[in-house]
């Protein structure tokens, strides 16, 4: 129902105070201004200096133009890229075997985890033809080779015992690998040659980044201990028993699981007991070499992938 009550009626002082306030009141009402308003001295600056987005950087000067062909970034030297010789670090050789293994022809390039959109080596540019051309990081590499047409896709284990073995790998192995390298003083000069020579020649600089390697292994390997206090026998001891438990495993088989191809497995156990057993490597305290050269059926292992791929 429509209210058509009239107005209440107004006495003649209520009018006068009507007369007298709009009297007062400014013929023209200021705009109410937003919070999200810019000031005028804010604009005029921006109105003078607008914002530019500049385009993206183009690659360095040394990466390949030539893009007709897949190209991972490892740690590496020159000469072993231009010879396609295994890199220096674990999860390089890993991701280089496993590519080899499912007939993935790259071409391998020496970088840096600062080349890295992740911040971590390595990473693939794809082929201009490929149609992710995208950088590639190290979590995704196996799901892009599984992705690949024409690839020869090596098997991989559906054994329920994979993960529990992976971890020896990822947590025992690797961190015995981590404390004869990066913290047993008489592997400092195989350290300063893979990952410190390479970064700058001034000394001061050089001592800089040995110190942040060493500090970044022992948290690394603290966070994972049970205690602050980081005692190489234990963590020998236990690398000791990984490698007896992957001997045990791998059998008289060819490949781990019983597998007729070597799988993304067989490649991660490559990626350590090669850089450990290989000549190229000048350790001077190689403790896991000598764990391994134990297991003859690792010793065969690690020569057969690299007769057969490298």
């Amino acid at each position: 129902m429509l209210n058509d009550d009239p107005p209440p009626a107004r006495n003649s002082s209520d009018q006068r105070l009507d007369a007298s306030s709009r009297a007062q009141k400014p013929t023209t009402d200021k705009p109410s201004r937003s919070f999200f308003t810019i000031p005028p001295p804010v604009k005029r600056i921006f109105d003078k200096f607008p914002l530019v987005t500049y385009a993206e950087n183009e690659l360095p000067s040394r990466a390949p133009k030539e893009r007709g062909k897949h190209v991972l970034h490892i740690f590496t030297s020159e000469e072993d890229a231009r010879k396609g010789r295994p890199s220096f670090n674990p999860a390089c050789v890993k991701w280089q075997a496993y590519m080899k293994f499912n007939g993935i022809d790259v071409s391998v390039v020496p970088s840096s985890n600062h080349a890295s959109p992740s911040g971590a080596l390595p990473f693939l540019l794809p082929a201009v033809a490929a149609s992710a051309k995208d950088p590639v990081p190290s979590n995704k590499l196996r799901k892009w080779v599984l992705s690949q047409k024409g690839a020869e896709k090596a098997q991989e284990s559906e054994d329920i015992r994979y993960e529990a073995y992976a971890s020896l790998l990822d947590t025992r192995i690797r961190k015995a690998w981590l404390f004869q390298l990066y913290l047993n003083p008489a592997n400092n000069a195989l350290l300063q040659r893979l990952y410190i020579a390479p970064c700058s020649s001034n000394p001061f600089v050089r001592m800089t980044i040995a110190y942040q390697l060493r500090q970044a292994a022992e948290t690394e390997l603290v966070k994972s201990s049970a205690s602050d206090r980081l005692v190489e026998d234990d963590i020998m001891r236990d690398a000791e028993g990984a490698f007896e438990a992957l001997a045990t495993l791998l059998g008289e088989d060819e490949w781990f699981f019983g597998q007729e191809q070597p799988g993304l497995f067989d490649a991660s156990v490559f990626a350590y007991t090669h850089l450990l057993l290989d000549d190229g490597m000048p350790w001077q305290e190689n403790k896991l070499a000598e764990m391994a050269r134990r297991h003859g059926s690792l010793v065969r292992h690690q020569e057969r992938i690299a007769m057969l791929y490298f």
